[in-house]
């Protein structure tokens, strides 16, 4: 999505007293690689697939895909169109059925995951932003600090959770999800950070900050080409995430909190 830019200082406040133990603690990751990326691709959305094959949303009107990636490469093997009035947003797998959100349009769209073809779409109201899936149902951000939990079948809301860090902060901008072994990836957008959530407290449990690993594309540095997608892959538990725009993927291996 786009927005209006809110100065990374506000984060840090919003933080309180967890803002400088994130600072003063070990940076909680390693890289394991790096991988090209596509510059053009405005990155929404992301998923691991057996195989080092990633499933990637991007956005803006006019150019917003779903695209099926090989990692080693960064090239897209496939890659379906949306309508230049829909805008891309998160994507997730649940029941064998891949989920495409839009920002404003209502609607996500159903796909094959395999060979992407569409068979479904189904409205629902508000913004959307990023999804995730924990399995049985779809979580859905908007951009507020609000997640919503979702019947993938209607999009029916099934609780909302709240997300705050634990000076009792609430978290805004939640943007691209993922989940994996109970708790909850996400980014927050114009910041370089991905926070690991509770996901039915709500509570952060860490916040890693990725400013360093693309300098250039940090938060800092650009309003608009920041850090965005998160998927996981099942087999080693190491993150994969790159940013919009950005000319590298990294593989981290998260390590022991302290």
């Amino acid at each position: 999505m786009l927005g209006p830019r809110l100065p990374f200082v506000l984060f840090a406040l919003a933080m309180l007293g967890c803002t400088a133990r994130a600072q003063s603690a070990p940076k909680g990751y390693r890289i394991v690689r790096e991988l090209p990326h596509d510059t053009a691709a405005y990155t929404q959305g992301l998923i691991w697939r057996p195989g080092d094959t990633l499933l990637e949303s991007t956005g803006l009107f006019g150019q917003s895909r779903l695209r099926k990636v090989v990692a080693r490469t960064g090239a897209a093997v496939a890659t379906i169109a949306l309508p230049d009035d829909r805008f891309g947003e998160g994507i997730a797998i649940l029941d064998n059925r891949l989920f495409q959100l839009t920002w404003q349009s209502g609607v996500a769209y159903v796909y094959d995951p395999v060979t992407l073809a569409l068979s479904d779409s189904i409205r629902y109201p508000g913004e959307g932003w990023g999804l995730a899936s924990d399995g049985r149902s779809l979580i859905m951000s908007d951009g507020s600090d609000s997640l919503r939990v979702i019947d993938p079948r209607t999009f029916a809301v099934e609780r909302v959770v709240k997300v705050r860090y634990p000076s009792g902060a609430p978290v805004a901008q939640l943007n691209e999800l993922e989940y994996f072994k109970g708790e909850l990836f996400a980014n927050v957008y114009q910041s370089d950070w991905i926070l690991r959530i509770d996901p039915t407290s709500g509570v952060v449990r860490q916040v890693l900050d990725l400013g360093r690993l693309l300098p250039s594309h940090n938060a800092a540095a650009t309003d608009e080409n920041v850090l965005n997608g998160i998927a996981v892959d099942d087999s080693t538990g190491h993150l994969w995430v790159t940013g919009k725009r950005w000319p590298r993927l990294f593989v981290l291996e998260l390590l022991p909190q302290p």
